[in-house]
């Protein structure tokens, strides 16, 4: 199906789905377990460790961790392993089972061009993978693309697991693996070329890879889509890829995330390359953490597919001016989603020097005390806005606040923006009122100015926990205490979730900003509260931010309809008297800050009934920490 076509899946096919599919055996497919009792065991995908303390059961059709608390279902195990969103899970899923999945919302017409389409882009991963196939056996047999691969230092084992082969120097190889050559879905899968003589006017076929190694691009589901080819020797261009494709998008996919996707949990971080070299190359060298754009500049979509896999990005770039270029693009791409829970960073190498080659030269500790010294993105993005600006003049300085808005205005609302609000003021010697004025015009009287000064962003802070405090929130018993009026005749919410769950859906926007870990939580809430927000980030995945009037009708008949319009019924406010949107962020990370507190407490009182007392020290641990970085 496009990405663009909106489908409804009706929650009884949700149902259906899960009863039919064995949370075991889609686990299992990716994760070895072992019976253990009632239930069976493996390490854990999610989180790095050495013995096993991931459970799932077949009673229950549920995945659990006791070591980093992740748990669900077939679809969630999906989206949280694979990257999928929910939409795409829910059709892998059933694909699998051999179900279809109902779209009530599309016209008969929509139905056919979705299931045409759907039926094209299996054959056409069929037909790349054939040709897959076919490049790894050239590559035993051809002594100038393995010693090419040796002399990069790449082992058996590293081809292996990412499918490295070689491209005949003939113009027709492939017609030795599809014997009708002239089949159009060779052509449609970018693997041919079919042109037309002008003189006898006949249409002419031939392969688009020729005597060159070849990387094939995999989706998030290790399904292949595409290709990338080195030349071998000195021909041009040196890289050539597939061209765009019903089943490859180059601004979408990311190579090398499919084989890095566990290893990102493990190291915390992705490392985004330029080449497809690189990646694997780093790979053999001990990060396995890395991906690379396929020969275009860094998108907002490639941003977005990496934070459904970790929190912390990092971009490796050549110090030379096009790698600035280059970085200076990615930097736009990560603005939207650089949020006071994840981190951006910027790698510049030396310019003698590749990731592959800094690595052999100094060392792998080298390079990891390298990449954990790359630039913030903060001071990359003031590093760009004040790049051929003279401080000393005026004029420079008013050129700085000119470049500096675009960039700035980017940033999703919260302490990073408030914070760089101020080091651009400074830098232009404003204050930051001033220049918020300078770039939106006087305040309106009575309005409060979102990004005023550090302090009115404390101020907000404080409030916020205060207000959740004295609302009657309580780890001990959180969810059973009277409501009470707000001033403006608002009800509280009469739970931590509950109140979670108001300011999502009225703000949905701010649950692009959570971190994986909050987003988590909420999801794995107990119903009716945890199905509500699994809801809620499949329609942020499918539809982007929607306002309340939406959602409301995108929850008609749906299991959580009761709890939505519970939760939001004091919602309908005079629209003086809406909280400013950096106050509601501000309230909501304070909120998700206790509810996390409570799951931390509540896993320490499991590992102490279980006698775990390591893991009940390190849990301990952990929520200390938490609690000293607030």
């Amino acid at each position: 199906m496009g990405q663009n076509t909106r489908v409804s899946i009706p929650q009884s096919f949700i149902q259906e789905l899960l009863a039919r599919a064995d949370v075991v055996e889609i686990v299992g497919r990716y994760v070895q377990l072992k019976k253990g009792g009632a239930n069976f065991m493996g390490l854990c995908p999610f989180h790095g460790e050495k013995s096993p303390s991931f459970s799932v059961s077949p009673s229950k059709q549920f995945y659990h961790c006791f070591g980093c608390g992740k748990n669900g279902n077939a679809i969630s195990f999906l989206m949280e392993h694979a990257g999928m969103t929910f939409v795409e899970a829910v059709k892998d899923l059933a694909q699998q089972y051999g179900m279809q999945v109902p779209e009530d919302d599309a016209s008969p017409s929509e139905r056919a061009r979705a299931t045409e389409q759907r039926q094209k882009q299996a054959t056409l991963s069929d037909v790349l993978e054939k040709a897959c196939d076919a490049y790894k056996k050239h590559l035993k047999s051809s002594h100038k693309a393995v010693d090419y691969f040796k002399g990069r230092g790449l082992s058996g084992d590293i081809a292996k697991q990412f499918g490295l082969g070689y491209a005949p120097e003939g113009w027709r190889s492939l017609a030795s693996v599809f014997p009708n050559y002239d089949d159009p879905l060779l052509v449609e899968s970018g693997l041919v070329i079919a042109s037309v003589d002008e003189d006898s006017g006949e249409e002419k076929r031939y392969d688009r890879f020729r005597d060159r190694v070849m990387f094939p691009i995999r989706n998030v589901k290790g399904e292949c889509i595409g290709f990338g080819g080195r030349v071998l020797g000195e021909g041009t261009p040196k890289y050539l890829n597939s061209p765009e494709t019903p089943v490859f998008h180059k601004g979408r996919e990311l190579y090398g995330l499919f084989e890095a996707r566990h290893a990102l949990r493990e190291h915390g971080y992705v490392l985004v390359t330029e080449g497809y070299m690189d990646v694997v190359a780093l790979a053999q060298l001990g990060f396995p953490n890395a991906v690379a754009t396929l020969g275009t500049a860094c998108t907002a979509e490639h941003v977005q597919k990496l934070f459904r896999f970790t929190d912390s990005v990092v971009f490796s770039f050549d110090g030379d001016a096009a790698g600035r270029r280059a970085a200076r693009k990615a930097l736009d791409g990560a603005l939207p989603y650089a949020s006071d829970v994840r981190s951006v960073k910027f790698l510049f190498l030396p310019p003698e020097h590749d990731p592959d080659s800094y690595i052999r030269t100094f060392g792998k500790d080298a390079f990891a005390r390298y990449v954990s010294e790359a630039t913030p993105l903060s001071r990359f993005m003031i590093e760009a806005a004040r790049d051929g600006c003279d401080l000393n003049t005026a004029e420079g300085r008013a050129h700085l606040a000119s470049n500096a808005k675009p960039l700035w205005s980017q940033l999703p609302e919260g302490a990073l923006k408030r914070q760089l609000l101020g080091e651009i003021a400074d830098l232009v010697q404003l204050n930051s009122r001033e220049l918020n004025e300078v770039w939106n015009g006087p305040a309106k009287s009575g309005k409060v100015d979102g990004a005023h000064s550090a302090h009115s962003g404390k101020r907000y802070n404080n409030d916020s926990y205060q207000r959740i405090q004295d609302e009657g929130y309580s780890h001990k018993n959180p969810s059973n205490f009277a409501p009470r009026m707000r001033p403006g005749g608002r009800t509280a919410p009469a739970s931590r979730a509950d109140h979670a769950a108001r300011i999502l859906l009225t703000h949905m926007a701010a649950w692009d900003s959570l971190s994986n870990e909050d987003r988590g939580m909420l999801c794995e809430l107990a119903a009716p509260h945890g199905p509500l927000f699994v809801w809620l980030e499949s329609q942020l995945h499918e539809h982007g931010a929607q306002h309340w009037a939406a959602l409301r009708e995108g929850l008609r008949d749906h299991e959580s309809e009761a709890l939505a319009l519970r939760t939001t019924a004091s919602f309908e406010v005079p629209l003086a008297q809406e909280p400013a949107p950096d106050d509601t962020a501000s309230e909501l990370r304070g909120l998700l800050d206790l509810m996390q507190d409570d799951r931390f407490k509540l896993m320490e009182t499991e590992a102490l009934a279980a006698n775990d007392l390591e893991r009940y020290r390190r849990l301990h641990e952990q929520r200390r920490a938490r609690a000293s970085a607030k």
